[in-house]
């Protein structure tokens, strides 16, 4: 375990930085659409690393890695933002990034699935005390909640199931090249799906935004881009996808936090209980104790249509 500690750190600083990015984006969503967002998110993020990997000669993905890269970039940088976005336009910042602390259950479930990590009794009843924890708070407050709060829910919830795929498909690439490098092609992937999804519905322009509006993008693009996203993508190089998930449990009590104090959404005892059963219930899940830092190596499946890859 003391190996993953760096690991583990990146992981707890990106889901920390990630809760204030959930508030953020819903500041901005009355203004930009999802696609036109993460546009400039990941635009942002990846004219920023991008340098910084050449300056450094990062190694690069090797060139047959680079389908698999582009399909999880797709994957994680535009569908993943797209479902992110569109769901901050229907839900709150704190149901938003509780219905996101869905994913470590998703990462354990899909890793389980493809023989990655073995889901055992504890795990099971770990996943079990979180989803009641996810399901009690997500019910507080409804009388507070957008009226179509669950739909904004539903989308966090499908963008949750599309990081647990990133989480258990992208380590063995990452190992194979750098966090830098390719965390900046696989946000050039998904600006780049972005974009071709945005100019579908409406004119290549500038968004109209006041100083505050333009703060808030530059903001995600530095700080929830590339630097939220190169903390991630570090941390699925150097400890497991169910421990790395895990700390996503730090993100809605940030957001929470931040949405509360920024924009006056409510915060009262039976969110803050189902952040603490959210919490305790995927420690339990993550301190199996007969194979929790060394589960057997087993084939990972990339991509459709790519060879499998073994996790070490």
């Amino acid at each position: 375990m003391a190996r993953e500690g760096p690991g583990v750190a990146a992981a707890l600083a990106s889901s920390t930085l990630g809760g204030t990015s959930v508030v953020a984006t819903r500041y901005l969503m009355g203004a930009l659409d999802p696609a036109t967002l993460g546009v400039f998110r990941f635009g942002i993020g990846c004219v920023l690393l991008l340098p910084v990997a050449l300056a450094l000669r990062s190694p690069w993905p090797r060139r047959r890695d680079w389908p698999a890269v582009a399909l999880l970039g797709l994957l994680f940088f535009a569908a993943f933002p797209f479902l992110f976005n569109a769901a901050l336009a229907h839900t709150t910042a704190a149901r938003g990034a509780l219905a996101l602390s869905t994913q470590p259950l998703l990462t354990l479930a899909v890793g389980a699935a493809l023989g990655v990590e073995r889901l055992t009794p504890r795990k099971a009843a770990g996943v079990l005390l979180a989803t009641t924890g996810v399901a009690l708070a997500l019910d507080a407050g409804l009388a507070d909640a957008p009226p179509r709060a669950w739909l904004g829910d539903l989308l966090m919830v499908g963008a949750a199931g599309c990081g647990a795929l990133y989480n258990v498909w992208s380590r063995p690439f990452v190992r194979r090249s750098s966090p830098l490098s390719f965390s900046a092609l696989g946000m050039a992937a998904g600006a780049c799906g972005l974009a071709a999804l945005a100019l579908t519905t409406r004119p290549a322009a500038l968004p109209v935004l006041d100083p505050a509006g333009w703060a808030a993008m530059l903001y995600l693009g530095v700080i929830g881009g590339a630097l939220t996203f190169y903390l991630w993508v570090f941390a699925l190089g150097r400890t497991t996808p169910t421990r790395v998930a895990i700390s996503v449990t730090v993100n809605p009590v940030v957001a929470a936090l931040f949405g509360t104090l920024a924009l006056g959404e409510p915060l009262d005892w039976p969110l803050l209980t189902g952040l603490a059963a959210v919490a305790a219930g995927i420690g339990v899940a993550a301190t199996d104790g007969r194979r929790t830092a060394r589960e057997p190596a087993a084939a990972s499946p990339g991509p459709a249509g790519l060879p499998g890859n073994r996790l070490p």
